[in-house]
């Protein structure tokens, strides 16, 4: 699956895999040495987010029930915690550089195929 901003369709990752098991969201991107560019963790539900046992920083988007970008974090390092982000129902994890400025808050993001 592709995500998409809904307003400029604009494909923020073209290959985002799914965290939805109590095993899958708590186990993460931990333990491997790389998320290549264009994919993507979709981690739901979840409001914040540790880097513990993690090889690469990150870029990470906090969206809300509608898919709302609420928070945007850039090149979130390992061994770091990220705040509780209130309202968020959603992380996308994504590789660091991915992003390069936190435009993406307020957008609505979309799941295409």
């Amino acid at each position: 699956m592709r995500l998409l901003d809904a307003e400029s369709g604009r494909v923020v990752v073209d290959d985002i895999e799914l965290a939805r098991t109590s095993w899958s969201r708590f186990v993460g991107l931990m333990g491997r040495p790389r998320l290549d560019p264009g994919k993507g963790l979709w981690i739901e539900p979840c409001n914040s987010i540790h880097m513990f046992f993690m090889r690469f920083a990150i870029d990470v988007l906090f969206l809300d029930r509608q898919r709302r970008v609420k928070k945007v974090m850039l090149n979130f390092r390992p061994w770091g915690v990220s705040p509780i982000v209130f309202g968020a129902r959603t992380v996308v994890e994504l590789p660091s550089g991915t992003l390069t400025d936190k435009s993406l808050v307020g957008s609505q993001l979309t799941l295409d195929g």
